[in-house]
């Protein structure tokens, strides 16, 4: 039984409660999603080869501080970064260290930025100088199934139908989506209702509403779906090693479909496509 309530108050996660946000609460997301959006923007400069993932971090860091804005990985659960980068065949929530890129690396980099206390959420690919071919068409399908997402993220949709239209274009390109995460709800909370599951049954589901907001961030594999975790508790790897890219936005539906909250300032949400 899923029920749907005005947010207001105080946000707390409650299991089967969906938070309806009215236009007070979008224009925070707008806020908080954009300067998330402009960091990501600004890390698009500085991956290259030789560039540690700890520097980038440090650049993340620093930009939200200037900016008055908190990283929401920083210290959450333990953690004690301001980004994840997961490399190749890391799935997510890769941790930053002193190694440096490769040329032909692959990398996502996902950043969280609190702004008054609302969280911009958004994750990207990047190519690290001139990478292989398979890797550049794993990046694009990755790509193409969250647009396949978005197009179904609209008012009297469900969430299945969400689920379904990413894993049918990635399975069609002979890829396959993780399971093991999902996207979620956001807003005042890093976490909130629903669950966004990145493949599933058309027609399943809770019902899309106005004023839902969520992420939609699915991981697609070249190999299987299959993934493990790290002894550091954290990171998150394909089982059979092969890549793994993701692409993450937040958004909130409306009366006529949905608002992409962290749209690239710059237009380069997908780096490889803005390539001349």
């Amino acid at each position: 039984m899923v029920n749907y309530v005005e947010a207001k108050g105080k946000a707390r996660r409650t299991a089967g409660i969906i938070p309806l946000h009215g236009e007070a609460g979008f224009a925070s997301m707008r806020k908080a999603s954009r300067l998330t959006a402009e960091a990501l923007d600004l890390l698009t400069d500085h991956v290259r080869p030789g560039v540690t993932t700890a520097a980038l971090d440090k650049l993340a860091y620093d930009f939200a501080r200037a900016h008055d804005a908190v990283p929401a990985t920083l210290f959450y659960k333990g953690y004690r970064h301001s980004i994840c980068t997961s490399i190749n065949h890391v799935v997510c929530h890769g941790i930053p260290d002193e190694r440096p890129l490769r040329e032909g690396d692959i990398v996502n980099i996902d950043l969280t930025l609190i702004v008054d206390g609302w969280y911009g959420d958004s994750s990207r690919m990047y190519a690290v100088g001139e990478i292989s071919r398979k890797a550049e068409r794993l990046i694009e399908v990755t790509y193409e199934s969250l647009e396949a997402g978005l197009a179904a993220a609209k008012p009297g949709n469900t969430t299945g139908d969400i689920g379904a239209a990413i894993q049918q274009h990635a399975e069609a390109e002979r890829t396959s989506v993780v399971r093991d995460f999902v996207g979620h709800g956001l807003g005042q909370l890093f976490h909130d209702e629903p669950n966004i599951m990145h493949f599933g049954t058309p027609g399943t589901g809770p019902e899309l509403k106005p004023g839902m907001i969520f992420t939609i961030e699915p991981m697609i594999n070249l190999g299987r779906p299959h993934v493990k975790i790290l002894s550091d508790g954290w990171t998150a790897v394909t089982r059979d090693r092969t890549l793994s890219a993701q692409c993450e936005h937040s958004i909130g539906i409306t009366e006529t479909g949905h608002e992409i909250f962290t749209a690239s300032p710059r237009g380069i949400f997908n780096s490889l496509a803005a390539r001349p």
